[in-house]
């Protein structure tokens, strides 16, 4: 197999490198939970999460380039813009509550959490269960298996 390198992970053929090259540091992840979460002003995030202007000016512009996120003139002089979650953003919305699912069950915490995800119909949590379209089985380790295929150099 050919080692992977950091900067060269969006054009891995694997698709957890690909994902990490974009959501793969902290800051990205945490701008954008927040832009999911209706954050969309630049100086609202930067407030909430503490980041510099720069890093924060990075990952939005990263975000943006892949397609995550829709910047959007809100004022003009000087222009200013919100940031808008795409439809893939929105698709992201499952993974992210399966990660806070986890980190709930494996990291916990003393304090309490800052928000719960709820079902928007009936407002109760979410307990999320990832389920295989084609066979309505969960997907767990011990329901799933990789075949690899392709490349094994």
């Amino acid at each position: 197999m050919t080692p992977m390198k950091w900067n060269d992970l969006s054009e891995e053929a694997c698709p957890v490198a690909r994902a990490l090259s974009v959501i793969g540091d902290r800051w990205t992840l945490l701008v954008l939970r927040n832009i999911l979460l209706g954050m969309r002003r630049f100086d609202m995030i930067q407030a909430d999460l503490g980041i510099t202007r720069h890093v924060l000016a990075d990952r939005l512009k990263k975000l943006e380039a892949a397609d995550l996120v829709e910047r959007r003139p809100y004022q003009e002089r000087p222009t200013r813009y919100e940031y808008r979650p795409t439809a893939a953003a929105k698709d992201f919305v499952p993974v992210m509550q399966v990660l806070i699912s986890w980190a709930n069950a494996y990291i916990p915490s003393d304090k309490p959490p800052p928000y719960t995800m709820v079902s928007r119909e009936c407002r109760t949590p979410l307990a999320p269960k990832v389920i295989d379209e084609n066979t309505g089985q969960e997907v767990a380790y011990s329901t799933v298996w990789a075949e690899f295929t392709g490349d094994k150099d």
